[in-house]
């Protein structure tokens, strides 16, 4: 159920699946990925794979816009900026993983082992994420 705060902060994404997240490169190239997010108390949470490009963007710059969108990346609302970083305390990472956990449920593993399959990757170390609305 989303707040009134997220609701204000990110607008269109309390009932999206998923988000079109955009990171920029050095060169200030965007790079816009399809992800599975999950909301709580104002701020975004959303996992990846540690040695996923994203990472590597948002270690040069937190600064991400984000929107709905279908799971092959087509935005289907509002776009919004935010601020993310990445999650080091463990503490965090269970809230972000919780969240993820009670959106997705069965869907969160099963999506992860897919992704492993078709890319033929080994098991890689998840990594969480943090957005959260830019301050105006």
């Amino acid at each position: 159920m989303s707040t009134t705060l997220e609701k204000a902060a990110f607008p269109d994404l309390g009932k999206a699946q998923c988000i079109a997240l955009t990171t920029f490169r050095k060169s200030g190239q965007a790079v816009t990925t399809p992800v599975m997010f999950a909301m709580s108390r104002g701020t975004i949470y959303l996992s990846t794979r540690a040695d996923a490009g994203k990472l590597k963007r948002l270690r040069h710059t937190g600064h991400v816009t984000l929107g709905p969108c279908t799971y092959s990346g087509k935005i289907t609302g509002s776009v919004s900026e935010g601020n993310a970083h990445i999650l080091t305390e463990p503490q965090e990472i269970s809230a972000a993983a919780a969240a993820l956990e009670k959106k997705y449920g069965f869907m969160l593993p099963l999506t992860r082992y897919a992704w492993r399959l078709l890319h033929r990757k080994a098991k890689a170390e998840e990594v969480y994420i943090v957005i959260e609305p830019v301050s105006g």
